[in-house]
């Protein structure tokens, strides 16, 4: 395989330039630091080992919420900092980041009662400065029965309606690393930092690279590093020997997804289970998804597995809820598995310990960020980068203060989620005149926004096959040249999110999907095939349960 253009002038860039900053790793966390500095003015390059997004980012319950139950952990901090992110993602993505109703139902025995529900929504929406229709609502019986009629009735008292924002986690990554390319930033996706190159203080100055896709290495020169890589931040750590007693803990998350038929709820349900956790239950487009578990994990990051006991946990506890449904394992489609990096405090649980982020700073100068929220990415980048800040300042450097809640993510803008409604229905209507799928219109907004039109000129061009593989040759195509989709499975996965949400729509455009990328990157027959068992693999692992 041969990389594209694109791809060559980027690495001919690391190897020939000089960074004021390299930011290790490609999750939502890098991706936001990326930006923010960029952003503020300084040279940037984000690298990444695998693809963006492929670990903890692409992973989580998709949801830019407040974590109401953080309040039990009277975490009032945490909860008011990621309840007002919410509004501002919502801004600066709103095709992306898109209001959800959230039904809560009071049940006997359940971990909430009416008057506490009633105080902590209350709270919740005080903190996170919620105004409008937004502000929650306390339900009757009758009226929570009205809203969700799945909902079991004869342990039921009554419900609480909130409002919480769901999202791809995975697009947004990306659209932030575009977003902060477009501000000047440098991004490469499999591209792994291996060790660190220091001068006669001690201080690094440069960081050694394996471009995967070539097996080249690469020494890249910088002023300064920071590492955002989840999981993994304790194995730079590690090379850079500045490991502390404050270590990562890593809690184990599973998602499982059955089709919206098997699950038809009319809104997003957050619900006790027995053992007095709660859990999710969202729909999405075509699927309803449910999650999650939190359990401790000591496994490979990189190959985190659903198990069997996993996905009954989360069809017991919904089975419960919704008593008429009767899921059982066969009516999963897909699932996902992802772990959460938290900060290990002794003595906890992981459900009990914290979801603040912290950052780590070694004698070398090298800054870690670990543990926080998707919602809170921003504000996680902003701290870290105002830290990098003091260092340039002991260098007798300045930088400038954050501006990103003011800074539209590629695919806007908008100006509010009423816009992007109207946006779907003029898609709608270019994809019903070009006979190209009009049903599509919905998810083509969501991950792509204003940057569908492109999308659909292109699948205009190509005049054979069906009207859906023509599409999705078109959108394979864009996220090579402008999203750094490097293999089929980085499209499948992460940049469409039908490995997830639309499994049965792969196999119909696999064929045409994979000749795209075969013409991109020149793929030998024997390329071809392996990447065709690649998607085979991909589809095993998270549709079949041990």
């Amino acid at each position: 395989m041969k990389p594209t253009r694109h791809r060559q002038e980027k690495i001919e860039q690391l190897r020939t330039q000089e960074f004021d900053l390299i930011v290790i790793g490609g999750g939502i966390t890098g991706a936001g630091v990326a930006l923010d500095a960029a952003s503020r003015g300084l040279k940037v390059v984000v690298i990444e080992r695998n693809d963006f997004a492929s670990g903890t980012s692409s992973k989580s319950t998709k949801l830019i919420h407040g974590g109401l139950r953080y309040l039990k952990n009277l975490e009032i901090g945490l909860v008011r900092e990621v309840g007002q992110e919410r509004a501002v993602v919502h801004e600066i993505a709103p095709h992306l980041v898109r209001p959800e109703k959230m039904l809560l139902p009071l049940v006997e025995g359940g971990s909430l009662g009416r008057l506490s529900t009633s105080m902590a929504l209350w709270v919740y929406d005080f903190l996170a400065d919620v105004e409008g229709d937004d502000k929650r609502i306390m339900l009757t019986k009758e009226e929570t029965i009205e809203h969700e009629p799945l909902v079991r009735k004869d342990i039921l008292k009554g419900g609480g309606f909130y409002a919480e924002y769901r999202t791809d986690d995975a697009r947004l990554t990306i659209e932030n690393i575009k977003t902060a390319e477009r501000h000047g930033a440098t991004a490469l996706n499999y591209v792994e930092a291996k060790d660190f190159v220091y001068d006669e203080d001690q201080q690094i100055t440069a960081v050694v690279c394996n471009d995967r896709f070539s097996g080249k290495s690469i020494t890249v020169r910088t002023k300064h590093v920071i590492s955002s890589t989840g999981p993994w931040v304790d194995e730079l750590r590690t090379v850079d020997k500045s490991m502390t007693e404050r270590h990562v803990f890593l809690s184990k998350g599973v998602h499982i997804v059955v089709a919206r038929e098997r699950l038809p709820l009319q809104h997003a349900v957050y619900f006790d289970v027995e053992d007095g956790r709660m859990l999710f239950a969202i729909p999405r487009l075509r699927c309803t998804y449910i999650g999650t578990t939190d359990t401790p994990y000591k496994g490979d990051p990189n190959a985190i597995p659903t198990n069997k006991e996993d996905v009954e946990y989360l069809l017991k506890g919904t089975n419960a809820i919704f008593p008429t449904v009767n899921l059982t394992i066969d009516d999963v489609e897909s699932s996902w598995a992802g772990v959460r990096p938290l900060i290990f405090e002794e003595g906890k649980s992981a459900g009990e310990m914290s979801r603040k982020d912290e950052i780590f700073e070694s004698a070398s100068g090298l800054l870690s960020i670990a543990g926080g929220k998707l919602t809170g990415y921003r504000k996680m980048a902003e701290r870290v980068v105002d830290r990098l800040g003091d260092q340039m300042k002991d260098d007798g450097g300045n930088l400038k203060k954050t501006n990103t809640k003011n800074i539209d993510l590629t695919g806007g803008p908008f100006p509010d989620f009423a816009s992007v409604l109207a946006y779907e229905k003029e898609i709608a209507k270019q994809l019903e005149d070009a006979s190209l799928a009009p049903d599509r219109a919905a998810y083509l907004v969501s991950n792509y926004g204003k940057q569908t039109p492109v999308i659909i000129a292109a699948a205009l061009k190509r005049g054979e096959g069906t009207d859906v593989a023509r599409l999705a040759c078109a959108e394979a195509a864009w996220c090579i040249e402008n999203e750094l989709a490097l293999y089929p499975i980085d499209w499948v996965e992460r940049r469409s999110g039908r490995l997830y949400f639309d499994m049965p729509s792969i196999e119909p455009v696999l064929e045409e999907v994979l000749a795209v990328f075969a013409e991109a990157y020149q793929y030998s027959e024997a390329d071809l095939e392996g990447e065709r068992q690649k998607i085979a693999e991909a589809i095993a692992w998270v549709s079949t349960f041990e």
